[in-house]
């Protein structure tokens, strides 16, 4: 499935959204590719695989060509033995937040300690409430890519 993906990302100051989340689940992800022009990712979540192609951001960072297909998990194990080191491994909070959903990610591994949320709109300048756990806005930082935090981790920084 393609589309263009525009979403907003921050920095989490408090565990707060922990209270109102509607889901949680471990996300463990790889990257065969980590070109800023494109990035290629594969990502297991519960039972599925998906391996995913993203294009490269517009201006400010918030829009970008996004594609997904689902992949068998087998494949995907085999496909993360392949991918550049490090594996990036998080828990993911879905939090519904005055008709958004917020995906929160606590990550794990060398990249403890960083909490990230990012919340998908359907146009760049559409309004959202901002939750007291929300801080400060990093949308376009590319240190919080995944696909960076894979080639130097938030231990690193």
């Amino acid at each position: 499935m393609e589309h263009l993906e525009i979403e907003r990302k921050f920095l989490v100051k408090s565990d707060a959204y922990k209270k109102f989340a509607s889901s949680k689940e471990r996300i463990v992800q790889g990257f065969l590719n980590t070109d800023p022009e494109r990035t290629v990712r594969v990502r297991i979540k519960r039972d599925k695989g998906y391996l995913t192609v993203k294009g490269k951001g517009n201006e400010s960072g918030t829009t970008r060509f996004e594609w997904q297909t689902e992949i068998m998990v087998a494949e995907a194990m085999n496909l993360i033995d392949l991918c550049e080191p490090v594996i990036v491994e998080k828990t993911r909070f879905e939090v519904p937040v005055a008709g958004h959903l917020f995906e929160v990610d606590e990550f794990l591994g060398e990249n403890k300690g960083l909490t990230i949320a990012e919340i998908e709109l359907q146009h760049e300048d559409e309004i959202f409430e901002k939750p007291d756990w929300l801080g400060k806005e990093v949308t376009g930082d590319s240190r919080y890519y995944n696909s960076q935090l894979s080639k130097v981790p938030f231990s690193k920084w």
